[in-house]
């Protein structure tokens, strides 16, 4: 690998981990872009299988950090996850079924939707201690499971972890704080980069030396995406409108570029 596109995979995976320690997802939206635009992986499909690699192992180093802290609801994780580790595979076999330059316009389209939607911000009072329980199963369990599947289907349609779907879709099923839906979605960010990573890889679409520096990039902006975190926590509604913003900039010039 040229020394240039080194710099630049290891630049994109700080930047993947940072945003994924600071705010818990986001970090996945953006793996696809860079590795295009930035990297220079030349095919659409090889970068959806490198990024969910990347995506998945970054996801769970900053869920440790976040575990030890206390953040993480495992039981609705868990749920979240399986119904969205279910979607995912089946997004990814339709994904890899869609025309490259078809696949990246809809993938803008998705981030212009999900950044307007950041935008709105949320109403409702916060629940910190909502658990998944035999008692609170039967209202927690039919909002979890349809919203986890849908937001697996996504993951693996476009290859991203899903984390920008996955915490405002915790909040929404269990009303859950924010700091709660970050720590608990890394869960799910997980498992589901995983499954979509491991059909692309079985496809021979996975640009593994991209992965290595993509992950030591990642890394290192994890630790930094947490410690800023803890700094920025007073500030947290100006820090996602200022990414659902970057979002949205990019999704539009990823669908002009795409036309």
């Amino acid at each position: 690998m040229a020394w240039i596109t080194i710099i630049a995979a290891l630049s994109s995976g700080g930047a993947i981990g940072l945003i994924l320690g600071l705010v818990g997802g986001g970090g996945s939206i953006l793996a696809v872009p860079l590795l295009v635009y930035v990297v220079g992986v030349g095919s659409t499909h090889a970068a959806i299988g490198t990024a969910a690699v990347a995506v998945s192992a970054n996801a769970l180093a900053s869920l440790i950090g976040h575990a030890r802290a206390g953040r993480v609801k495992w039981r609705c994780a868990g749920v979240f996850a399986l119904a969205g580790t279910a979607g995912a595979a089946l997004g990814a076999e339709l994904g890899k079924a869609v025309d490259a330059d078809r696949l990246l316009a809809l993938f803008g389209l998705l981030m212009l939707g999900v950044g307007l939607a950041m935008l709105r911000g949320r109403k409702g009072a916060d629940r910190p201690d909502v658990r998944l329980t035999r008692e609170s199963a039967a209202a927690l369990l039919p909002r979890l499971v349809p919203i986890g599947l849908g937001t697996g289907l996504a993951a693996g349609f476009f290859g991203i972890g899903g984390g920008f779907l996955i915490v405002p879709g915790l909040i929404a099923a269990t009303a859950m704080p924010i700091a709660y839906a970050i720590g608990t979605s890394l869960v799910v960010i997980t498992a589901l980069g995983a499954t979509t990573a491991a059909s692309y890889a079985a496809s021979g679409l996975v640009d593994w030396a991209v992965t290595f520096w993509l992950i030591a990039g990642g890394a290192i902006g994890t630790v930094g995406g947490i410690a800023l975190g803890r700094v920025l926590a007073s500030r947290k509604g100006l820090l996602e409108r200022g990414f659902a913003v970057l979002v949205i900039a990019i999704g539009a010039y990823v669908v002009l570029t795409a036309i």
